[in-house]
């Protein structure tokens, strides 16, 4: 391990989001700059530093100093404090103002600024106010490097600094001390590992109650994040003993404390006992009470002849419908909830027209919404009504610390008899709870799904809960319409739908190419998207969508970026660009949304395209306008050029191409594959391996989510 000290006289390149820093150092002594890199807090300009570390002979760009330490050594010379004061670390001073504040203090600038701020105002151009934002500043870079040199202390990168800093301020190193766990349930991008790593470097032992305390919150976070509800208190302890490496006995007693203090919430079933996180608990129990409470509650309808008035709009609108199709239709009219659940091809789209019709006919105000902007938009255009997101319905916003505020709700009601919301199977419990808070007593619901597609991502599988129940009306839609019949994607579905093989031999609008190497089956898509495609006239960053099962792997959806967002918008000097979380973002790329941003309106699926990169801000613009990111929320974004299956969901693209490789085994599923196919209209494109599509054809073992809201939709005893 080698060491250099010298002054830092540029900075080549910082990703604030992964602390990789490419940076020119002045060793003392010598006439030349050297290159040094590393994952650390970046360096200021002018400031001096000692580094640890070693060279290393990098292929492209030469010889390089390897960091592995920083130790930041406070300027002493006159030029070393103005280079620090001109490099912009401190607000409200420039080069100018930094020359002046050293000719008049000298040595004793730094000083000053820290201790004796109200001199300032001695220098021409500086005021009260002026000199009060110069000390804060200052007292802030130097709180922060605190910060920073103790994590590297303590082996932990001081990336985290800056987000600890602004969450906790000057309190920040007495959290850290006290109880590093805050830092998981507290600080967004800090997650349990890290605040782990943190104490276990301060010597926290590891069976620490506060360590266990934590880690089962953990454990139980994963669990959602699996998309369970709640998870078997057995099965709880066993991954909470794992994570934490500790005896299962340990993290059954702190469970059993924190069920006695009420710090988590338990359900007694039928002699199994399941926990829950406090918000899924009671999220999971509004949904129920307020479902059955909206079946009760329904108005009654002006409408006497339920039957003659679904009859009346089948005759005028020119169409036989499907026994299934008139019931929907007497449903709507009848009751306070129903599910209308069907695959392509059996007219849903028709239904809901229908249904619409009717209730308008009986004078109810009828608002439609789904759950995401794609799916509103589809909703709409095949309605010919407005169709909002249900965030959007809802008003959703950021609250406080940017945490989600949602307008709507049991005191502020949405205005409609009627709320219909197409793409339920995407809806997790937690946002059907919000949904149901918002609607009124006597106000109809109708939600329209198809149940064998893939459930939602996060937590519950509501639409499959609501019809596993059987308390509430369910209408499903079976048969297949001859125009839509003869559709080669809607009769591969239903074939797929049935554990079938495909048929790809006599329409050249569904294909399986049988290819051998995850590798060919990667080039095969690139060519496709940059040559073949575009030939036949498709405008591939709007039409074609390529989907992958997992985001691993050559085929999955993150190579699968790389390779096509250099296939299709490669570097050009002439575009911007930034180096952000594992990928380079440049404009022009095709982006997505990848969480709930409440303060910016945007959501999880939000597709755009990067329209500016300036100084370190991007610029995306959505179908319903520009949002502007800064540095530190680039990690909200990911490359859309590829995305999962689940992402696809609620979406259509002319043209969807999916690979079907064995190393994506673990994820191949007969519901999977089934939700890609159905994304398309017009082409499917599968490559791969007929073994691995035989995978997913076998698999019907849809896992089971912990959930118990069908059995409180039926009344069941729980305790």
């Amino acid at each position: 391990m080698e060491k250099l000290t010298g002054i830092v006289e540029n900075i080549t390149f910082h990703s604030a989001d992964t602390g990789f820093v490419v940076f020119k150092l002045r060793p003392d002594g010598a006439n030349a700059a050297i290159t040094a890199v590393g994952t650390l807090f970046a360096p200021l300009l002018g400031e001096q530093v000692e580094l640890t570390g070693q060279w290393v002979e990098h292929a492209k760009f030469g010889r390089q100093f390897k960091v592995d330490g920083c130790r930041r050594i406070a300027p002493s010379t006159l030029q070393g404090i103005e280079r620090f004061l001109g490099s912009g670390a401190v607000k409200g001073v420039g080069p100018a103002m930094a020359a002046r504040l050293v000719k008049h203090f000298g040595e004793r600038t730094l000083e000053i600024i820290e201790h004796y701020p109200h001199r300032l105002v001695e220098v021409e151009g500086i005021g009260t106010k002026k000199a009060e934002m110069i000390h804060n500043s200052y007292v802030s870079q130097a709180e922060l490097r605190e910060i920073m040199l103790f994590l590297e202390t303590h082996g932990v990168s001081g990336v985290y600094a800056a987000r600890i800093y602004a969450h906790y301020g000057a309190a920040a190193l007495d959290v850290l001390r006290d109880n590093p766990y805050r830092l998981a349930l507290e600080v967004d991008g800090i997650g349990f590992r890290t605040a782990d790593h943190i104490a276990m470097a301060l010597g926290i032992a590891t069976n620490h109650p506060g360590r266990l305390t934590a880690g089962i919150h953990f454990a139980l976070l994963q669990t959602a994040q699996a998309g369970h509800c709640c998870v078997p208190e057995e099965l709880l302890v066993q991954e909470t003993a794992k994570l934490l490496q500790v005896d299962q006995y340990e993290a059954a007693m702190t469970l059993d404390r924190l069920l006695k203090e009420n710090r988590l919430c338990v359900e007694d079933y039928h002699g199994l006992r399941l926990i829950y996180p406090e918000y899924l608990y009671y999220a999971e129990k509004r949904v129920a009470e307020r479902l059955l409470r909206l079946k009760a509650k329904a108005k009654p309808v002006r409408t006497a002849d339920y039957a003659a008035a679904a009859a009346a709009w089948e005759q005028g609108a020119g169409l036989e419908l499907a026994a299934a199709q008139k019931e929907a239709l007497v449903s709507a009219l009848a009751y306070g909830v129903l599910v209308l659940t069907g695959g392509p091809g059996t007219g849903k789209t028709t239904t809901v027209r229908g249904i619409l019709a009717v209730l308008e006919d009986a004078g109810l105000k009828i608002v439609l919404a789904a759950p995401t902007g794609r799916a509103a938009k589809r909703l709409s255009e095949t309605t010919g009504r407005e169709a909002q997101t249900v965030h959007r319905l809802l008003e959703a916003g950021g609250g406080e610390d940017g945490a989600p505020y949602f307008a709507r709700n049991e005191d502020n009601p949405l205005d409609a008899d009627v709320v219909i919301v197409d793409e339920v199977s995407m809806m997790d419990i937690v946002l059907m709870n919000h949904l149901l808070r918002a609607i009124p007593d006597g106000c109809r619901l109708v939600l329209v799904g198809d149940v064998d597609q893939l459930p939602a991502v996060g937590p519950g599988s509501v639409l499959k809960d609501v019809i596993r129940c059987g308390r509430l009306p369910v209408v499903r839609l079976t048969e297949v319409f001859r125009q839509a019949g003869e559709s080669i994607i809607v009769h591969n579905a239903h074939r797929i739908n049935r554990g079938l093989v495909p048929d790809c031999r006599k329409d050249a609008n569904f294909q399986f190419r049988e290819i051998a190497g995850d590798e060919a089956v990667a080039e095969a898509i690139v060519r496709l998207c940059r040559e073949e495609l575009p030939a036949a006239g498709y405008d591939v960053l709007r039409d074609v969508q390529v989907l992958s099962p997992m985001h691993r792997l050559v085929c999955g959806v993150e190579n699968l970026n790389r390779l096509l967002q250099g296939a299709l918008n490669p570097p050009d000097p002439a575009k911007g660009w930034i180096q952000a979380v594992n990928q380079t973002l440049r404009e022009g790329d095709k982006v997505m949304q990848i969480r709930n941003n409440y303060t910016k309106g945007v959501f999880n699926g939000d597709i755009g395209f990067i329209a500016a990169i300036d100084d370190g801000v991007v610029i995306v613009r959505y179908p319903d306008g520009p949002v502007m990111y800064e540095r530190g929320e680039l990690d909200e974004l990911q490359l859309a050029y590829a995305m999962s299956v689940h992402k696809s969901q609620g979406s259509e693209y002319p043209v969807v191409i999916l690979p079907l490789v064995p190393g994506h085994r673990i994820m191949l599923q007969r519901n999977l594959l089934y939700t890609a196919v159905t994304r398309a209209k017009e082409r499917v494109i599968l490559l791969g391996s007929k073994a691995a599509l035989n995978t997913a054809l076998a698999n019907d073992r849809t896992r089971r989510r912990y959930s118990l809201l069908a059995e409180r939709l039926r009344g069941e005893s729980l305790c």
